[in-house]
């Protein structure tokens, strides 16, 4: 099997250093000519971009050099695309679709890993009784039609011991939470534990779930920062800048959450995508212990840990 190598060694060591506390200090001072470099979100801001407002906000982007525009996607498959296009700087996506990409030969590099652990959860109401994966044989799963919810459910139900083609998958789009209310289905997949789980929990319903990785999918990286082949190669300073201010806008956020929330909440897409208060600060404190562990800095990855998950990827696809 073709082995990847996703990003260069120089940048991680960079990661390590600048998440150790080793990372040599640039001046503060800001530029009078700004390098403007754009950013495509995942998706509409919501708390795990925080980081990223709360950099700007701060200033911490412009002490770099950089004026950073933030887009959003009109396609799911748009951050990785543009940026391998050359049309984006940056842009966040998820290490499975990286992987996928790398093997179609797209020039992209993973930059540095955001969050470090799935978000995606199998989530059911709690009246269902579900102990576990293998209880889902016979029932109605609804997902949105991405293929890799079938593979991590597929891992999940068989290392339970279950019988994967017991269970039936219907596509629903991104109307996750409406199938499980309305009993279109009776799990979803594809919902994330800092998303759906919250607001339905805002929404009055007691909500349980499955965590893939307690049931054989390997810790994947649900958010990496991405950037073209040809930045990384020409314009690394660029990188190495970029990822400096998003550091000191995570280490802000992470020591004053209420306040960089409220950054968040001044910015967010509100004619498209309102946010609700208590579900983001919920959704922030879930994210806090995946963006860092003890062990993990936030922002360091190793090949290793990319090799683990194409492997799982090129075990379970069909």
């Amino acid at each position: 099997m073709k082995k990847l190598y996703l990003f260069s060694l120089t940048l991680y060591l960079l990661v390590l250093a600048a998440c150790g506390g080793e990372v040599t200090e640039t001046s503060a001072e800001p530029t009078d000519s700004l390098e403007d470099v754009d950013i495509m979100l995942d998706w509409y801001p919501n708390a795990v971009h925080t980081f990223l407002y709360t950099a700007i906000e701060n200033g911490y982007f412009e002490e770099e050099g950089l004026n950073v525009n933030i887009i959003f996607p009109a396609n799911p498959t748009d951050p990785i695309n543009l940026t391998a296009a050359g049309e984006l700087d940056f842009a966040l996506s998820y290490q499975p679709d990286i992987i996928t990409a790398k093997h179609q030969d797209l020039p992209i590099e993973a930059v540095a890993p955001i969050v470090r652990s799935p978000l995606n959860h199998v989530m059911f109401l709690a009246d269902q009784n579900f102990s576990s994966p293998r209880d889902l044989e016979g029932k109605t799963v609804g997902y949105p039609g991405i293929p890799l919810n079938e593979q991590l459910l597929k891992t999940m139900v068989e290392n339970d011991g279950g019988d994967f083609s017991k269970v039936k998958m219907i596509d629903i789009g991104f109307e996750l939470g409406p199938a499980i209310m309305t009993e279109r289905a009776d799990a979803i997949i594809g919902a994330y534990i800092n998303h759906e789980y919250p607001v339905l929990k805002h929404e009055g319903y007691d909500i349980n779930y499955f965590n893939p990785t307690d049931y054989g999918v390997p810790s994947y990286y649900e958010l990496v920062l991405i950037t073209n082949e040809k930045l990384m190669n020409e314009r690394r300073e660029t990188v190495d800048a970029f990822w400096r201010a998003a550091v000191k806008g995570y280490e802000q956020m992470r020591d004053e959450p209420e306040a960089s929330l409220n950054i968040l909440l001044d910015n967010q897409e509100e004619a498209n995508f309102p946010l609700i208060e208590t579900v983001e600060k919920e959704s922030l404190d879930i994210l806090l212990s995946k963006m860092e562990t003890e062990e993990e800095p936030f922002g360091t990855q190793s090949k290793e840990h990319w090799e683990q998950i194409e492997n799982w990827l090129e075990k379970t696809k069909e």
